[in-house]
């Protein structure tokens, strides 16, 4: 049974009103503006059958004060002895579905108020319509087609940022836990743009693990930065929950960010420029935030004129020659490890993957990794792999030659006075084809 509030400050009129419409809806009686408020709350009422003018809060003054407060629409309408025809027009331009005159004939009133509560049912049917159309169906986000049509209008004539979102490693998450875990991280993720960023601002689903998001009048880098941090925090939080403490997924966010209308208005050459922007996060670390300037981008391409071979060694060349192990990005060391595979099929180099699973504090771990990397030679790789492990290639080591490498390593860590904080374990592997 539809639930119907009526609001009037005389006691005769809600006795009258409840009496004629009871026999089919749930009826709900407020003396005030304020104690509507308060019913609504609790009830959620399907409509609103408000008296025009009360001492405290005019019907007016009710409605606009519900349609602040509320995220759906509210259907009013509105009951008045006022007999002037612009009266009936405000109540109109308002938003009311209709407007009753005092005083009424029973018959008329159910007759207006069923109409009134068909429309609802049509408005809801349309609304519903409208967001199985609009929304990704996963992650409750907007969908591509209508995200890119909605932004093309705010980019436009809005100040703001673009961001473009794109999950690192997702495909990890599918490989390891199965495309139903995938699915969970994604609907997740959704969860997490929603909580991060306002009601007022725009996020999209694009594709895949790719997302949208316009947040409106942020001009302020360090806002953007401040996000990108919540986002990569509370989405690791949340991997760990739904896959486990132990998740070693290097699972993340990067954010590539540009201004409007400081870079233009126009949405697709935006789009692109924050894809670049996403591009130089992602190789450089990723779980980052980059912006994307003009001036930048004309400065690199200038300085980039250059295409001769040396310019492209001092390019490609390491910048700082460190003592031991070079150290990567895991996604880095993933291609380091795929190259080798290659390369191992043909010249039956001798090479051996370690990995170090270490129990203990987070200060002791990382001061680890450390004394592992300098314990290492300068042709050896190493990463660090979720929050407690860290992965080695021995490039040409001999069988002979492990233990004493291994050793090595724990006669460094001995020296650093940290070894009871923590617990290491690992596991060697020959690679071969």
């Amino acid at each position: 049974m539809k639930k119907i509030l009526v609001v009037d400050d005389a006691a005769f009129m809600q006795k009258v009103t409840k009496e004629t419409l009871s026999s089919r809806y749930q009826i709900l009686c407020a003396s005030s503006g304020a104690e509507a408020m308060r019913i609504y709350e609790a009830e959620k009422p399907d409509l609103i059958l408000s008296d025009l003018h009360m001492p405290d809060m005019t019907g007016f003054e009710l409605q606009r004060s519900l349609r602040e407060r509320s995220e759906q629409i509210v259907p009013f309408v509105f009951m008045t002895a006022d007999e002037r025809e612009e009266s009936e027009s405000l109540g109109l331009e308002a938003g009311a579905i209709d407007y009753i005159r005092k005083p009424f004939k029973p018959e008329v009133l159910l007759r207006r108020v069923g109409n009134a509560i068909r429309q609802v049912e049509n408005m809801e049917k349309l609304r519903g319509l409208r967001t199985v159309l609009e929304n990704d169906p996963m992650t409750g986000l907007l969908n591509k087609a209508f995200a890119q049509k909605k932004l093309m209008e705010i980019c436009a004539k809005e100040n703001g940022v673009l961001m473009m979102v794109d999950l690192d490693s997702f495909k990890l998450v599918n490989d390891l836990y199965g495309h139903g875990m995938g699915d969970k991280v994604l609907i997740r993720f959704g969860e997490i743009l929603r909580c991060v960023i306002r009601t007022s601002d725009v996020a999209g689903r694009v594709g895949g693990d790719e997302f949208i998001v316009f947040c409106r009048d942020a001009h302020d880098e360090e806002l953007i930065a401040r996000k990108s941090r919540q986002i990569n925090e509370m989405l690791l939080a949340s991997a760990k929950e739904l896959m486990g403490a132990d998740m070693n997924i290097p699972l993340g966010a990067s954010v590539g960010a540009v201004a409007v209308p400081d870079e233009g208005t126009d949405f697709r050459i935006l789009y692109e420029k924050a894809d670049k922007a996403l591009y130089q996060v992602k190789q450089n670390g990723k779980h980052g935030y980059a912006f994307f300037r003009e001036h930048a981008a004309a400065a690199e391409k200038e300085g980039g004129a250059s295409s001769g071979i040396e310019s492209m060694r001092v390019i490609l060349g390491e910048r700082n020659r460190q003592r031991g192990a070079y150290e990567l990005g895991f996604e880095n060391f993933r291609t380091i490890y795929r190259f080798l595979m290659r390369t191992i099929e043909n010249y039956h180099y001798k090479t051996e993957l370690v990995l170090y699973t270490l129990g203990g504090d987070a200060e002791a771990i990382d001061k680890f990794g450390e004394v592992l990397r300098h314990s290492l030679r300068r042709s050896d790789v190493c990463t660090k792999n979720g929050a407690n492990q860290y992965l080695v290639l021995l490039l040409e080591i001999r069988q002979g030659d492990m233990n004493t490498v291994l050793n090595r390593i724990l006669a460094n860590w001995d020296k650093t006075g940290m070894g009871d904080r923590i617990k290491v374990s690992w596991e060697t592997l020959p690679l071969q084809i």
